[in-house]
């Protein structure tokens, strides 16, 4: 492999657009090298590297803002903060999926009581319309 690589084969080597490097470096995750006169911006290595880090934390649900934070982090060779920061992800991702379950539940029990099509009223447009009492599921904001 080359010392440094073109946009196009940094996109192609990270398995990413050039369209996402570009936002990325908008977003100030990615350095843009200095462009050469008459030439064309080259990358290291190293970059590759960067956007699979970017990639894989995207993955496990950190947004760019906090994926920024975590690369900061990563040069001030911070494993405490890092820990912490994923901590307190994997308590909104274990929230979330409580949350999931217990609307999986109230729909499933809505599905359930709904059946005869010439039932006066249905009981899943009943539940969401708030006259079932408490089995509509309220929409929480993590």
């Amino acid at each position: 492999m080359l010392a440094e690589l073109s946009i196009g084969r940094l996109a192609k080597a990270a398995e990413v657009s050039v369209e996402t490097i570009r936002y990325y470096q908008r977003r100030g995750l990615l350095a843009e090298p200095v462009k050469p006169a008459g030439g064309q911006r080259r990358y290291p290595l190293e970059m590759v590297r960067r956007l699979c880090f970017i990639k894989r934390a995207q993955a496990l649900g950190f947004t760019l803002a906090e994926i920024a934070g975590l690369l900061g982090l990563d040069q001030a060779r911070a494993c405490a903060e890092t820990r912490a920061l994923a901590v307190r992800k994997l308590t909104l991702i274990e929230q979330k999926m409580a949350e999931l379950a217990r609307m999986r539940q109230v729909l499933g029990r809505l599905v359930e009581q709904c059946g005869d099509e010439g039932a006066a009223a249905c009981p899943i447009i009943e539940a969401l319309a708030g006259g079932a009492g408490d089995q509509a599921p309220t929409a929480s904001r993590a």
